[in-house]
């Protein structure tokens, strides 16, 4: 008896989008996968103090756009479907990269240039590292992922082996992306005192 071939079958773009801008969802190996909440107030801090860091330097040297959590980025496709997009919480897209005449109400069908994902505590350390894979392997230029305990971010660039790790009292450097952009750490996990 023969082997019967079973093709896959993976999610559209149409599917994905019919869940609503609300949805927390990304897609990893062809299915929709539910993302754990963010609902932490620490979570949204780290991010919000890189976006606006981010944001702030991009703008001011007309380098490109930066985005908050829910921009969804299509990594890997095929005919059947979707095979894998992801939604960062902070990303950067280099000037040129889109197509200035994409429908905006749409997913982007690129990978980003910076994605940056802060870790909750629900988050699998290994289930980040392969998000960070699969980011680098659809060409993303660097990955930063950013652990609120110990207060640390991991850099990885797309060309590169090894991880630059920067801890609380460093500096955060990114000369190809951004020439003469430094972030020091203390900002990033940074509290709004006048709010507290």
């Amino acid at each position: 008896m023969a082997d019967q071939v079973v093709e896959a079958k993976y999610v559209t773009e149409e599917e994905l989008l019919a869940l609503g801008s609300d949805a927390r969802v990304e897609v990893v190996n062809g299915e929709i996968v539910e993302m754990s909440p963010s609902g932490e107030e620490e979570h949204h801090d780290i991010a919000g103090n890189i976006h606006d860091l981010l944001k702030q330097f991009v703008k001011q040297h007309r380098l490109g756009r930066v985005y908050m959590d829910g921009l969804i980025y299509i990594l890997s496709e095929s005919e059947q479907g979707l095979k894998g997009a992801r939604v960062p919480d902070v990303s950067f897209i280099r000037k040129g990269t889109l197509a200035k005449d994409r429908d905006r109400r749409k997913p982007i069908h690129a990978a980003p240039t910076l994605a940056v994902e802060v870790m909750s505590p629900d988050d699998d350390p290994d289930d980040m590292l392969i998000k960070v894979r699969e980011y680098l392997a659809a060409g993303t230029e660097q990955v930063w992922v950013v652990y609120p305990r110990p207060k640390e971010v991991h850099q990885y660039k797309r060309n590169e082996a090894t991880v630059t790790t920067y801890r609380l009292d460093d500096t955060l450097t990114a000369d190809d992306l951004f020439p003469g952009l430094k972030i020091a750490l203390s900002d990033v996990f940074a509290v709004d005192e006048e709010t507290e």
